[in-house]
């Protein structure tokens, strides 16, 4: 049986690559199939020839007084060895991994050596499976065959093929493992070193190195355990934009994502992430809430001191609270959740976040207080941020701030009193943060003592009281709006110089209402009711008292949503709070307006408000429809914007307009028929139905001929003396009543067709005015024109 390396001739050599023959020292890329020799990967080999061997070395030319990373075996004749780059071969890979019985990845490529040693030919291959490598020699002739594999000066294998012993012409093993420390590791090997150091090594069945051991902020205690150093260093303060990592290392974010502030792998479960948000300028971002994700639930830290768990609010005090494993408080300064089997602590008053590590923990610290400049892509939480949190603003420089003094104020914190901590943490990071952000920010909503406050807060960690800061500052440790709970898309800020706080729009929320000079969204209209709604915030920014406006009728009030701080108007047909309707060519207008005061007053100090908002009706615009009268009814539904109305047409055979036209029904001339249009959806308290003209065609298009006339101008036709107009404008339905007839000379079939219109009764009389008696009474005070009218058409046949 030919065995699967005599035919590796016929594999595709990879695209590219060429044959390489060797007769002298010469360098070999290999860097399209390069090999991981005992966890090391190279690009290159090194062939040398000595008087009896040749020798390949992947990291240099052989050197018996330094050897390296080296494959030895005898010299070929003349000297001479061809060098071959091979794509892999699925007949290959199983032979291979059959041979070695450890190699688990996939053969990706090979290199080819090929030579003459005596009377054999000899293949060797060196097999790339990623991370894992094979040797392979072939050999066929007589004789001893090998070749040796070093690293350094120590022999690790070899590959033997000995053809005077035994029929056997190969041999193949498994070069694959992980180097640490210049210590190589076979693969499936786990070393736990002298605990006195916490390290160990792990060289995983697919080559594979893993290392832990302390972090850089740990020192090991004697028995296995990592201690994080209790350092000046071990506080991770977010303040603002910006991230002072722990080993006092800043960076700014400039959008308005979540990021990963803390995580260790020794707590998979657990992390710490900053949610930043915009406040009175876009292109300035500030650490808006800080959420502790903790065995699967969220604890949110969020302004105003509120914390919740998950979708629910809970009531803090200074006494903790145990919440999954984390310890929850608060005081006037803000709140502190602490791991109880960890001392870690993670403080936010609202602006500034401060984690403190000073526990045990299995491994370094990562997110951006591990490593400030780490990626920020790599750190971002698409799951906690908006689709277009990564989007960036300009905005022109404000003019108003002076730098000159924004910088003399930041730089107070190399003054005394804190100077004194100077010398164990550096100011020099908080100084940045400050002067970068109020040369561009102006130093309102306390900004003028937030990075102080931040520094003398991470002071006082670390044992440096700084008595006498808040006298020389101006400041105050208590948290700014404490208590004051705003909605997602407000934060909060000072009302006036005097201190006083309330909640503002964040400014790209408002910029679309700003836009259009809107305070609030468009009218909501839904069947029989209106409602505007207005923003809370920007009717503060308006000095407008949201509790003292009203729609026409002054009961009309405003709700406000205790969540979302909007306040919302409406009306509808129970309530209709002095809405006026109005009617033009097209529509059915009903208007109503929010007003902020009483306009008969002589005098006001404030700006009136006047907010008009209207929902309309179309008038009817039906197409021709086409039934027989015994298909009993037709239905057509009107679409106005938000409104919509059904208006159907039905036949009687009484005047109770009880017993409807069948099917089956057999209709006979000169039998009375009622007819009833009836709408659904329409407040009948505020508009009427009109039908203006009803005429016959024995066709279906409504100007066809012959024509029978049988409503005119909403009245009995008077040439037709069996036609009663029944009911008409006096509410959303109207019904007539005529006796059948049929042309003569023409078709059995009949068509009906009518305009109708709506009309407000609002200062209106909706009832036509007819010369000629009928059973409802008539105002001699409206002369009726039709405006915008609709057709319907029917047809019957007896």
């Amino acid at each position: 049986m030919l065995c699967p390396l005599l035919f590796l001739s016929a594999f595709i050599v990879l695209a590219g690559a060429q044959q390489q023959s060797v007769t002298q020292p010469s360098v070999v890329d290999i860097s399209s199939c390069p090999i991981t020799y005992y966890g090391q990967k190279y690009e290159k080999l090194y062939v040398t020839f000595t008087r009896r061997d040749i020798v390949m070395c992947f990291d240099k030319f052989y050197d018996p007084r330094n050897e390296g990373d080296c494959i030895v075996g005898s010299s070929p004749d003349k000297r001479r060895a061809a060098f071959n780059i091979v794509q892999a071969e699925s007949v290959l890979e199983r032979w291979v991994k059959n041979k070695t019985q450890t190699i688990q990845n996939s053969l990706r490529c090979s290199v080819q050596i090929t030579m003459q040693i005596s009377s054999s030919k000899i293949s060797l291959h060196l097999l790339n499976f990623g991370t894992e490598a094979a040797l392979s020699l072939e050999a066929h002739g007589t004789g001893l065959v090998a070749f040796y594999t070093q690293v350094s000066d120590v022999l690790i294998n070899k590959v033997e093929v000995n053809n005077v012993l035994n029929n056997n012409h190969n041999d193949t093993i498994d070069i694959s493992g992980c180097r640490h420390s210049d210590t190589v590791y076979k693969p499936g090997t786990v070393v736990n070193s002298d605990p006195q150091i916490c390290s160990s090594v792990t060289c995983s069945e697919t080559a594979t190195l893993q290392t832990s051991g302390c972090g850089p902020l740990e020192h090991c205690q004697g028995n296995g355990i990592c201690v994080l150093d209790t350092m000046l260093d071990s506080t991770c303060t977010v303040t603002g934009p910006t991230v002072i990592d722990v080993h006092g290392h800043m960076n700014s974010i400039q959008d308005r994502c979540a990021y990963s502030l803390f995580s260790t792998p020794s707590l998979p479960d657990f992390l710490v992430l900053g949610n930043f948000r915009d406040r009175r300028r876009k292109d300035v971002s500030f650490l808006d809430s800080v959420t502790l994700r903790v065995d699967g639930h969220d604890i949110h830290l969020e302004q105003g001191g509120r914390v919740q768990l998950d979708d629910s609010t809970l009531t803090l005090s200074s006494s903790p609270q145990l919440v999954h494993g984390v310890q929850l408080s608060k005081d006037q300064t803000g709140v502190t959740a602490e791991l109880t089997n960890l001392n870690i602590s993670v403080f936010f008053d609202g602006n500034t976040a401060q984690i403190l590590l000073e526990g045990p923990a299995g491994s370094s610290v990562e997110g951006l207080c591990g490593n400030s400049s780490s990626s920020l892509s790599d750190l971002r939480l698409s799951e906690y941020s908006s689709t277009s949190c990564e989007m960036q603003y300009s905005e022109t420089a404000d003019s108003t701030i002076d730098c000159t003094s924004v910088t003399e104020r930041c730089n107070l914190l190399k003054e005394a009193p804190f100077s004194s901590c100077n010398t164990d943490i550096d100011p020099e990071p908080y100084i940045t943060a400050c002067t970068d952000t109020l040369c561009k920010y102006p130093a309102v909503d306390g900004l003028n003592c937030q990075f102080l406050k931040a520094y003398a807060r991470a002071c006082s960690l670390h044992n440096h009281a700084l008595d006498g800061w808040t006298s020389n500052t101006g400041c105050s440790s208590e948290a700014f709006c404490q208590d004051r709970t705003c909605s997602d898309h407000e934060f909060c800020g000072e009302k006036t110089v005097s201190g006083d706080t309330r909640c503002f729009c964040r400014t790209i929320f408002a910029s679309k209402y700003q836009a259009n000079n809107s305070l609030g969204d468009a009218t909501v209209c839904k069947e029989n009711s209106a409602s505007l709604t207005l923003v809370g915030c920007l009717l503060e920014d308006k000095d407008i008292n949201y509790s003292a406006l009203h729609l026409n009728d002054p009961t009309c009030r405003g709700r406000v949503d205790k969540l979302t701080h909007m306040v919302t108007f409406s009306f509808n047909s129970s309530n209709r709070c002095g809405t006026v309707v109005t009617t033009n060519n097209s529509y059915i207008i009903y208007k109503n307006t929010i007003r902020s005061q009483n306009y008969s007053d002589v005098i006001t100090r404030k700006d009136q408000v006047q907010i008009d908002f209207s929902c309309v009706y179309s008038q009817p615009n039906i197409n021709t429809a086409t039934f027989r009268i015994r298909d009993w009814s037709v239905a057509q539904c009107i679409t106005s914007g938000a409104w919509n109305y059904t208006l159907t047409i039905k036949a009687y055979t009484n005047a109770g307009r009880t017993q409807l036209v069948e099917w089956n029904s057999e209709l006979q001339l000169n039998e009375k028929i009622w007819m009833v249009l009836k709408t659904d959806g329409l407040d009948g308290s505020m508009v009427s139905v009109v039908t203006d003209s009803c005429w016959a065609t024995d066709k279906a298009s409504p100007t066809s001929s012959p024509r029978h006339d049988l409503i005119i101008n909403g009245c009995a036709n008077p040439a037709d003396p069996t036609v009663q107009v029944e009911e008409n404008g006096l509410a959303t339905s109207t019904y007539f009543s005529f006796n059948m007839f049929r042309f003569t000379g023409g078709s059995s079939d009949i068509f009906l067709h009518c305009q109708l219109h709506l009309c407000p009764k609002q200062g209106n009389n909706c009832i036509p005015t007819c010369n000629t008696p009928a059973r409802v009474r008539r105002s001699a005070s409206l002369t009726y024109e039709p405006e915008a009218p609709a057709f319907i058409s029917v047809s019957w046949t007896y």
